[in-house]
């Protein structure tokens, strides 16, 4: 069995030292320098020739985060790691995935591109806010569901007169997981936008009168879908309004969107640290599941036994 050595990277400090808490086993040593001008310097501490590397890094804002990823994967390629992993809780730049307008480029593939070139014999990620991205990279990809996660917190609740909802047409499929999981309706929330970040008009396609309602998403960024959603669904009669998203980017006034709303609750994943703790958001943690898989994989089990 190969050595195996887990490292954590600048913004993912927290959950890395959860997942090597699960995986029993400590974080390698390392020094993160840099130059006057903030130019980064990565340095391995220990040998890690032959070893099994794994690099915990989400490439969520700021940009040095991703930059930051490719010099430990290029350091480890460097020093003869056996097989590099890139773990990537939350994958940047994956909205990007296509040419929606002339002119503009494919972020997810470039990141992939990069990622690859830099040395990463393999990526583990978790709810790409598009499958196809996996498709981008020459490499392995385990794609982690966070549905394992939230099906657990959710099958503790009473969920009699729950109903699933979709904040946009594309995440129908997300949200249909879970009602088929959970024998529940879904309805679907249909959103229309004049620009980025900026929804003009919501609709409501189904019956939500007396339920508690449950939207489902990937990601949650200004959160200004789901609190326009969450304020057509309380319009169509819904008793309540939580909702389950993955990733906390929460950028711009999210946090005061979020407490101005409907929304009674939002549950995420510590894919990204949150900036600013409040009530009404509910951390729930990846590191077990991480490091299950990390494990997984050193042992050259299935990925996708962890999900069934």
């Amino acid at each position: 069995m190969p050595e195996v050595k887990l490292f954590s990277c600048t913004a993912s400090k927290t959950l890395a030292a959860d997942i090597a808490y699960h995986y029993d086993a400590p974080l390698s040593d390392t020094t993160l320098a840099r130059f006057s001008d903030g130019e980064m310097q990565t340095i391995i501490n220990e040998s890690v020739r032959g070893a099994y590397t794994f690099f915990i890094q989400s490439t969520c804002q700021p940009h040095d985060n991703l930059m930051e990823l490719l010099l430990w994967i290029d350091t480890a390629k460097r020093a003869s790691a056996g097989y590099i992993t890139a773990v990537i809780p939350y994958f940047g730049y994956a909205r990007q995935d296509r040419k929606d307008k002339p002119r503009v480029p494919i972020s997810a593939k470039l990141v992939a591109n990069l990622l690859t070139a830099a040395g990463a014999d393999r990526i583990m990620t978790m709810d790409l806010h598009a499958d196809q991205v996996q498709g981008f990279f020459d490499i392995p990809v385990d794609h982690l569901r966070s549905e394992a996660i939230y099906t657990q917190f959710l099958s503790e609740q009473d969920m009699s007169n729950v109903i699933f909802a979709s904040p946009d047409v594309g995440g129908v499929k997300r949200a249909r997981q879970y009602s088929k999981h959970f024998k529940r309706e879904l309805v679907i929330c249909d959103k229309y936008r004049t620009k980025a970040n900026e929804v003009s008009a919501m609709t409501v396609i189904g019956d939500v009168k007396g339920a508690e309602v449950i939207l489902v998403d990937d990601m949650v960024d200004t959160a200004g879908t789901l609190c326009k959603a969450a304020d057509a669904l309380m319009d169509k009669g819904a008793k309540s309004v939580r909702a389950i998203c993955t990733h906390p980017v929460l950028s711009g006034k999210a946090y005061e969107n979020i407490e101005n709303s409907q929304l009674s609750q939002m549950i995420v994943c510590d894919t990204i640290p949150l900036s600013k703790i409040t009530p009404k958001i509910q951390v729930l943690s990846t590191a077990k599941l991480f490091a299950r898989a990390i494990r997984n994989t050193v042992e050259h089990k299935s990925i996708a036994a962890l999900f069934h």
